[in-house]
């Protein structure tokens, strides 16, 4: 008799047998293809790389062709090819050739432990000067943020343009993608760097496998420094009423109120002059006082008088 738990747990060091010929003796039925395009930038790496490409496809029966015409990549099962999984990884492989990834490490797409994500980040952040921050603050001072988080997860990770591309297992591609969309939300990535780690030497006690890591996480909660900016001009709502405003007083009833409509034409325009001329006489008075200005000295010190010495 055997225990039920030990059926369900994979023991340590267990790999899973490759696939192979006998496997699937008689081949594939249908012909598979795959094709990826590539920026201009990369045609000159990708025709220098491209023999090895295409050496290291030819193992499991893959063709791959390269169209420098079209800027495009393209993968094809053959007739010998009995891996029906192969297509689908020489697709990552050239997906991954196309977002600058060096071919020493895309390569590595071809064993069955190793997994790839292309993550988009473009969309996540509306402002391009805010994205570029946050993609910085990924890569961290001279890529320290970037080389940590690769030792943690085991994951090759490249940064470039508007998607971030990782390879490695696949328990490392969920927590590199985890970390990358926190980025992108304004959450630092030291803090799930940290997290990481803690995780780590957690796993490497046995004891604590099948137990709750809640209480040695780190909770981290979010604050917000930054004061909102007030606005200059407040605009503070009047309160309603139904009634229009007061209709504005015309220049007939203005002149009714003083009594100048009563006036006539000949008195009324001597009492425009009169007014005309003592605003002139004012100009003339504030004019003359500005000039007289220069004239006046200025404040002289008070002498200090010297003790003279014995």
């Amino acid at each position: 008799t055997v225990d039920e738990s030990e059926l369900l747990t994979v023991p340590d060091g267990w790999k899973e047998p490759p696939f192979t010929r006998e496997d699937n003796p008689k081949g594939l039925l249908e012909e598979s293809s795959f094709a990826t395009l590539f920026p201009k930038y990369r045609e000159s790496y990708l025709k220098e790389c491209w023999p090895l490409v295409q050496k290291a496809l030819g193992e499991h029966y893959v063709n791959a062709a390269l169209d420098l015409i079209e800027g495009s990549m393209t993968v094809t099962t053959t007739k010998k090819t009995f891996d029906p999984y192969a297509i689908i990884r020489a697709r990552d492989l050239i997906k991954l050739l196309a977002r600058s990834v060096p071919f020493e490490q895309a390569v590595r797409i071809l064993q069955d432990d190793v997994a790839c994500d292309i993550i988009k980040i473009g969309s996540l952040v509306r402002k391009r000067d805010t994205f570029i921050k946050r993609r910085g603050r990924l890569l961290g001072p001279k890529g320290s943020t970037l080389k940590a988080l690769e030792l943690l997860t085991n994951c090759y990770i490249m940064v470039q343009g508007n998607t971030v591309s990782a390879l490695g297992p696949f328990s490392g591609l969920k927590e590199v993608r985890k970390v990358v969309l926190d980025t992108m939300k304004n959450i630092h990535p030291i803090y799930n760097i940290k997290t990481l780690m803690i995780k780590r030497e957690l796993s490497k006690d046995p004891e604590l496998r099948s137990q709750s890591w809640e209480r040695f996480l780190p909770k981290f909660k979010r604050k917000n420094l930054k004061k909102r900016k007030e606005p200059k001009k407040k605009n503070t709502k009047k309160e309603y009423t139904p009634f229009p405003p007061p209709q504005p007083e015309s220049q007939i009833d203005k002149e009714l109120a003083s009594g100048e409509y009563f006036l006539k034409e000949r008195q009324k325009k001597r009492k425009r002059v009169e007014e005309i001329k003592a605003k002139q006489a004012d100009a003339i008075k504030k004019r003359q006082e500005e000039r007289n200005k220069a004239f006046i000295p200025p404040k002289e010190k008070p002498a200090v008088k010297t003790k003279k010495g014995n």
